[in-house]
């Protein structure tokens, strides 16, 4: 029987364990592509479950990973053959299907959107989960119809994956952007990917007054919680926030006052099960918006050996920007 590696993540007797182990061909589950995984990369979520610190993992055993870059391999689908380059996000992976931190993956053709043109298997995970979800923050804000006249935006988390990239979005489409972080000594980095301000998070991190100051005329928020609610407390008349983390929370206490007052709104997104045509557009966009220099600034590499002591210092808030991990 054909083996392949793997990052195994199995149910113990308290929590779980994560090892880099041979994985049977014959346990990967039933899907109509199966893909050599040339590249995949770290998240917020790997993280957790890489750690057992949050209940991420839905069946066991389970392979690690919520995205991967590589070539098809077999395909029962109509729209895939033998050789395409492919980028997969979410749907599940590393949660109820496994995942992408292994030499091969299997999943369901839908699921799939061809690598964009010029842009390499490494870079489509350099973006990675982060980078996309980041885009479909920056396109919910488009769509409010939010331009640079309007004002400055916020990005909160600015130093993780998905911030570095809304940063880098932002700046390119001409927004003078507010970068907020707990690591102040990652100014130089920030403005090198074109934050105009450095704000402490601490300046977010009270109680939030049911209205405060208007300060911005938008925002990417990676943060939740409290933070969230003093964005939405300083956002202008008519701005908008989209909110795509929880680091700090899964709960808002805030007030309806930004909404029913100022006319604020609060934009969901969700970059796990988003329909194909906003993934294809998303990721058209990263390959025509995404400065390929600030990409590699933001980057590191590791190899499936190393992946999981780097989970845990990305929960540690130890990684700034991107890590990329080569699985071949």
């Amino acid at each position: 029987m054909a083996t392949f590696r793997a990052i195994r993540i199995e149910k113990a007797e308290k929590g779980t364990t994560a090892a880099l182990t041979q994985f049977d061909d014959s346990e990967l589950m039933d899907g109509d592509v199966t893909v050599a995984v040339e590249w995949s990369t770290l998240n917020y979520k790997d993280g957790l479950a890489l750690t057992g610190k949050a209940p991420v993992v839905r069946r066991f055993p389970m392979i690690a990973g919520i995205d991967f870059a590589g070539t098809v391999l077999e395909s029962s689908h109509p729209d895939w053959k033998s050789g395409d380059k492919v980028v997969c996000n979410g749907w599940g992976m590393g949660e109820t299907h496994l995942g992408a931190l292994a030499e091969k993956a299997r999943v369901k053709g839908d699921w799939l959107v061809r690598l964009p043109d010029g842009v390499s298997a490494r870079d489509a995970m350099a973006i990675g989960t982060a980078g996309y979800t980041a885009m479909l923050s920056v396109l919910a804000l488009e769509k409010h119809g939010l331009t640079p006249k309007d004002g400055p935006v916020v990005v909160t988390g600015a130093a993780g994956g998905v911030g570095s990239v809304a940063i880098a979005l932002l700046s390119k489409l001409g927004f003078h952007v507010i970068a907020s972080t707990g690591r102040v000594s990652e100014e130089p980095y920030l403005r090198d990917l074109g934050a105009a301000e450095i704000i402490d998070r601490n300046e977010l991190s009270g109680p939030a007054k049911p209205l405060a100051k208007e300060r911005w005329a938008g925002g990417i928020d990676s943060v939740g919680s409290t933070t969230l609610a003093n964005l939405l407390s300083m956002t202008k008349y008519r701005g908008a926030i989209a909110a795509c983390g929880l680091a700090a929370g899964m709960d808002l206490p805030g007030s309806v006052a930004p909404f029913i007052l100022r006319g604020v709104c609060l934009y969901g997104i969700d970059s796990v099960m988003c329909p194909l045509p906003n993934r294809k557009q998303a990721w058209s966009r990263l390959a025509s918006d995404l400065d390929r220099a600030k990409l590699a600034e933001i980057t590191q590499e590791i190899g499936l050996d190393d992946v999981i002591d780097a989970g845990a210092r990305v929960l540690a808030g130890q990684v700034r920007g991107r890590i990329v991990v080569k699985i071949a």
